[in-house]
């Protein structure tokens, strides 16, 4: 074991040195340390420069091997040359030209843990015979933590929503396969939804979904739940308990209270229709009885 760890450390030595470069020419900037969910994709944020200058794309090679051997190539053009576990799994999604030397790994497996570096190789023709400048950023290395379990989203939203008005809830997730977003969907049947994905820099991203809807009486205490379903199939979801502060409705103290008036009203105004109907027969009846009682006394007196 320690002859093999030794013969490892010569030839990363005998590299360094046979390269015909000095690291003071090359630098490079990769992620240290990147979350990767299983069965879903990893996309390595990676640049470098070059103190010669802008150089084009088919004159540089971009190589990708785990750190501990130049020769464990987890990518490259030549596909002979990849080993076997990362075939088909692997493509630079940057330009090198553009100095971007970004890896995505797809299908990410349990044991693509890593640390892997970047390697460039720069194509030089002196009298028609190409000569190479390699450089390995050996110091700048990526190491994946595996997940077997997808993160959770994150449910943001107010504790009491208002009957009849609308309300708002916002669920996230965070992951680093950009390709492939994250799908977030809701238990709730509404045409207003709003997704953004934007990149929080390291390797990171942000899947967030926006829900407006407008509660009813009948959503109280109801369950609402947001859930991500991620590249290669895994899901996880988060859920929280609707609250809905009811409208005050006055409708049973308005009508009975409408009705009693009403009534009330309709039995005075018979009241005095009926009082002014009496009162009128009752004059009638006078008039004929003084008119009986004066016919009478006339009698009388003859």
């Amino acid at each position: 074991m320690d002859k093999q760890k030794i013969m490892m450390e010569f030839c990363l030595l005998f590299a360094a040195i046979c390269s015909s470069v000095s690291s003071d020419e090359w630098k490079a900037n990769v992620v240290k340390s990147i979350d990767a969910l299983v069965t879903s994709c990893v996309v390595v944020p990676c640049s470098f420069s070059y103190t010669g200058g802008n150089l084009p794309s088919s004159k540089l090679r971009g190589i990708w091997h785990e750190k501990d051997g130049t020769k464990k190539i987890i990518y490259h053009e030549d596909p002979t040359q990849i080993k076997d576990n990362f075939k088909d799994r692997t493509k630079l999604v940057g330009e090198l030209g553009q100095n971007n030397c970004t890896l995505e790994i797809t299908e990410v497996k349990d044991h693509d843990n890593g640390p892997f570096c970047f390697r460039v190789e720069l194509v030089r023709r002196e009298n028609n015979d190409p000569t190479k400048d390699m450089f390995s950023f050996v110091e700048d290395c990526v190491e994946l933590k595996m997940l077997t379990q997808p993160p959770k989203p994150a449910v943001i939203n107010l504790k009491t929503a208002t009957q009849g008005e609308p309300y708002t809830v916002t669920c996230s997730v965070i992951h680093t396969c950009p390709s492939n977003v994250p799908k977030l969907t809701w238990n709730l049947d509404s045409t207003k939804v709003i997704v953004h994905h934007k990149d929080i820099k390291h390797g990171n991203w942000e899947t967030q979904s926006i829900l407006t809807f407008i509660p009813e009486e009948k959503d109280d205490n109801s369950e609402i739940t947001c859930t991500a379903e991620f590249n290669g199939g895994l899901k996880s979801s988060e859920n929280f308990t609707l609250r809905v502060k009811r409208v005050e409705n006055y409708n049973h103290i308005i009508i009975p209270s409408v009705v009693g008036i009403g009534s009330t009203v309709a039995f005075v105004l018979v009241c005095i229709f009926m009082t002014k109907k009496y009162k009128k027969r009752i004059e009638e009846l006078q008039s004929r009885d003084g008119s009986m009682w004066n016919r009478l006394s006339r009698m009388s007196h003859r």
